[in-house]
């Protein structure tokens, strides 16, 4: 059958409009459950050496960075306030669990790397709080209040996509979003003195670069943190193949480790 022009350009408005449609579809967001599942191995490959960050909620100790006790699935420390927030979520949650006994020298601890009123016993503690699934979930809570949502919130509001949005997660999860240098929001202010996100009228690329150089700058700030195979062996990997919707499959390394989600 011949077909007429103007069906002829109707059918061909229609063929554009799916394959748009497919294609923004195909785009999600970090907080999408899959691609959040990613982000969540992703660190939890550089925090834990292993993509398995369910197997984290009892993972504690001391990794000498001035910030006490660092544990669970996202590196809660007794040092940054953080954990102590964590710690009375569970309270209100659960009263009278294990770690509530701890709450007052958390308060004394914070801002320190002293473990102070914790020792002996509060490794052994944590890690049978882990086994409670009101624990668990407080962690999951704490984790998206504190570092998911506020990344994820503003890498939109940048007009970033997934990676961007994990490159936010990532800074803020290691350098917090408090009031110092190497924030993640001063880190932001200084990526913004060399380029300009895609809300702006930049080019996310371009952006994304300048935001991980920025982040460089900030890890190495820190003896601890010095190693910044985390940006450059991994996001800006990605970056460089311009895979900006974070898609699979992913390979990458950490502080020397090879790792890979299919």
């Amino acid at each position: 059958m011949k077909l007429t022009g103007r069906i002829a350009a109707a059918l061909l408005t229609c063929a554009a409009l799916i394959t748009t449609t497919v294609g923004t579809a195909s785009a999600a967001d970090l907080d999408d459950p899959q691609l959040k599942d990613i982000a969540m191995r992703i660190v939890s490959s550089a925090e834990n050496s292993s993509t398995d960050w369910k197997a984290q909620f009892g993972y504690i100790e001391d990794i000498d960075d001035g910030r006490g006790y660092t544990a669970g699935i996202i590196g809660f420390c007794s040092g940054t306030g953080d954990m102590l927030d964590l710690v009375e979520l569970y309270r209100s949650r659960k009263p009278g669990n294990v770690l509530e006994k701890y709450l007052p020298a958390l308060r004394d601890v914070d801002g320190t790397d002293s473990h102070a009123g914790l020792d002996p016993n509060y490794t052994r503690d944590w890690k049978t709080a882990a086994q409670d699934s009101v624990f668990k979930a407080a962690q999951e809570s704490e984790r998206d209040r504190v570092y998911f949502t506020p990344a994820v919130a503003q890498g939109k509001a940048d007009g970033v996509r997934a990676l961007g949005q994990f490159a936010y997660y990532d800074a803020i999860v290691v350098h917090g979003d408090g009031g110092d240098r190497t924030s993640f929001g001063n880190i932001r202010k200084r990526a913004l003195g060399k380029a300009k996100p895609p809300s702006q009228g930049g080019d996310e690329t371009t952006w994304l670069n300048a935001f991980m150089d920025a982040r460089v700058w900030a890890m190495k700030q820190e003896a601890a943190h010095e190693d910044v195979s985390r940006i450059e062996t991994a996001q800006r990997v990605w970056l460089k193949a311009g895979n900006l919707d974070l898609k699979t499959p992913l390979r990458w390394k950490v502080y020397g480790d090879s790792f890979e989600i299919k």
